[in-house]
């Protein structure tokens, strides 16, 4: 697990291999709102200025009223990504760590590499109450499975009777905010919420993201992290995205959705599973299916560990849509 993982995106990469310039390629292959927001302004003090605690403490409030975390202020971070990599540091390497599996494949990776014994565990009656680090990605990426609420604070409570850790990744949450734990983390110490920023405002350049745990546990990451870890301007746009309404980013969300189902069904594939940001397809010839989008300039997201899925992102717009489904039309007609 210690290799490196293979993620969406990677357009440049897939235009020196099949042609044809970036920018005119429908890149379907990252989890992403395709219809952003419009940027707020940044004032020029912001870009000119080290992020000052004012700017941060608003950007904490903005996310806790978003997220519904109570009385707790998230931790702004650069990217839910900066936060795996220091999860070696949270919790003993002498215990067993837990992952529902499959998922994202950083977190393994990550403890992997730093020398914890990795449980890939298929459900949350699998998970050994004595692991000192559970994970559990809700929803899940790239299946689209989603635990209740009450079963995943269950787990909590097993574990915090042995000292051990829950981290729920809710990274694809923002569609199903009564889905979330970050109501429940004030109550229960050994709860960790990741929240990313980038996937439902559909602007993963900005890299930020928030954790949603307790005092003492959000000091510590501080501190992992050292002073200055996300930049003004990334700060200042969430204040301002964090405290507008969220209906209208769901509305269009799930517009794009429903197109991306219609095209998938029109076409014949088997959806198993996916989430408000993208849709999994299981089909045996996969990898060929990816080839063939490939050379009609669309990017769709391969597992080297299970060949016959294939994971579509949303498209920006109906002629997008129409764009893959015409590519679709051609592989069924081969």
């Amino acid at each position: 697990m210690s290799g490196r993982i293979v993620h969406g995106g990677g357009i440049g990469a897939a235009a020196a291999l099949y042609g044809g310039q970036p920018g005119d390629w429908l890149d379907l292959s990252t989890g992403l709102n395709p219809c952003p927001p419009g940027l707020p302004d940044i004032p020029v003090r912001i870009w000119h200025r080290l992020p000052d605690q004012d700017l941060l403490n608003e950007t904490r409030r903005a996310a806790r009223a978003f997220y519904g975390s109570g009385d707790i202020l998230p931790l702004p971070v650069p990217g839910t990504q900066s936060v795996i990599q220091l999860l070696p540091r949270l919790a003993a390497r002498e215990k067993p760590a837990a992952i529902l599996s499959p998922t994202y494949g950083e977190y393994g990776r990550v403890l992997s590499a730093n020398g914890f014994a990795v449980d890939a565990v298929a459900t949350l009656d699998d998970v050994d109450p004595s692991s000192g680090l559970v994970v559990v990605v809700n929803p899940n990426n790239p299946t689209g499975r989603l635990h209740a609420p009450g079963d995943l604070l269950s787990l909590a409570d097993r574990l915090a009777g042995q000292g051990g850790f829950l981290v729920v990744d809710e990274a694809f949450g923002d569609c199903t905010p009564e889905t979330s734990l970050a109501g429940a983390v004030a109550t229960r110490p050994n709860l960790i919420v990741f929240r990313s920023f980038g996937k439902f405002f559909g602007l993963a350049g900005l890299r930020l993201g928030f954790v949603i745990a307790t005092d003492d546990i959000l000091q510590r990451f501080s501190d992992w992290l050292g002073p200055w870890a996300v930049s003004g301007p990334a700060l200042s746009v969430a204040a301002d995205l964090l405290s507008a309404a969220p209906q209208p980013l769901r509305r269009i969300i799930a517009e794009r959705r429903a197109g991306l189902g219609q095209v998938l069904d029109r076409a014949g594939l088997n959806v198993e599973g996916g989430t408000s940001l993208f849709a999994l397809v299981t089909d045996p010839c996969a990898a060929e299916l990816h080839t063939h989008l490939c050379r009609a300039h669309i990017l769709t997201r391969k597992f080297d560990y299970a060949p016959t899925w294939l994971r579509f992102g949303l498209a920006p717009d109906t002629a997008s849509d129409e764009r893959l489904a015409a590519a679709l039309a051609t592989w069924r007609e081969r």
